[in-house]
Formats: structure tokens, sequence, C-alpha cells
């Protein structure tokens, strides 16, 4: 039988709890994340959409698929829905149609938080993105074809680079 769970501190979206000896943390309140994977089909080639910010637990900015909350201002919002929000938020691009890909889980030896991966397909550009107030989010629009290289080059400008960007890097990683 497992052991129960314990809540050692809570915060407004972050929950530290214990199970037996194992220390994780979580999402408070239920909140979970949605990730968008947004590929550009233009007449110029096909074209990744990412973004960077800067990360308070890593102390840099970081390369990521944009993503966001769900449900942390909207108690019952739909995932896709907020992916949908998000990447319009983020980018400024809004899907002509939104594929579901799954949940996923990043860390699961010390954080029970899951995402929702969402394929955004039929793209148009609706503004110029950056995030609500508060946020510094930086748009990058970047040929797929050149990823490899410019994630290296990101690298040595000092970036973190998300692990959700292995779904794009690991063919050439193994290859």
């Amino acid at each position: 039988m497992a052991a129960s769970e314990e809540i050692m501190w809570e915060g407004r979206f972050i929950t530290a709890k214990r199970r037996g000896k194992w220390e994780y943390v979580g999402r408070a309140r239920g909140i979970h994340a949605a990730v968008i994977l947004a590929i550009d089909e233009a007449a110029d080639g096909r074209h990744v959409l990412l973004v960077d910010q800067f990360r308070v637990p890593l102390g840099r900015r970081c390369i990521e698929l944009p993503a966001g909350l769900v449900g942390d201002h909207d108690e019952g919002e739909e995932s896709m829905l907020a992916a949908t929000r998000e990447l319009e938020e983020e980018t400024g691009y809004r899907p002509g149609r939104m594929e579901a890909l799954g949940e996923f889980y990043s860390s699961p030896g010390m954080v029970s938080e899951s995402f929702s991966l969402f394929r955004a397909h039929d793209l148009s550009r609706t503004g110029e993105g950056g995030g609500v107030d508060g946020e510094d989010i930086r748009v990058h629009r970047v040929p797929l074809a050149g990823l490899q290289d410019q994630v290296a080059a990101w690298r040595a400008e000092g970036f973190a680079i998300d692990v959700k960007l292995l779904l794009l890097l690991g063919g050439g990683i193994v290859g």
C-alpha cells in the first residue's frame, strides 16, 4: 500500500509534497500546462515558432515551445482553448486548427506536473506576440532545416534550452 501524500508547503501556483521518503512538487489548485508545437508552413519554407523568456529558477533566458497554464485564471478552462489563447498571446499567431497529441511528464522524478501537447495547424499572423502585461517573451520563427545550428548558437550565447525541444532535435542528436 502506497504512503499517503502530505502537503509540506503550498503557494499560489506550486505545492511541495511528500509521499513516504519521496519529496516532489506539483501545481496547486489542479492547474496544468498546455504546450504548443507550431510549424508555420509558409511559402518561404517550414518554420517552427519558439519563444524565449527569463526563467527565475534558471537565472537566465530559456528557449522553449510556446506554452501556458490551463485554469490559472479561469477554473474549468479547456486545455485546447488555453493552448490556442497562449499561442496567440505569446507568438502573435492564431491556429486554424489544433490537434491534441497527448499528455506528457517532463521530469517525473521530482515534479508531478503534466502538460498537454498540441500541434497548431494553418497558422495566421495576428500580431507581434510577446505575451501579456508583465511578460517579456521574445518570438523566434526558425527554419526547421536550420534548427540544430540555431540551438547551438543559442547555447553559445548562454540561453537555456527546454527539454521539449528534443521533440524537434531528436533525429539530429541520434543520427
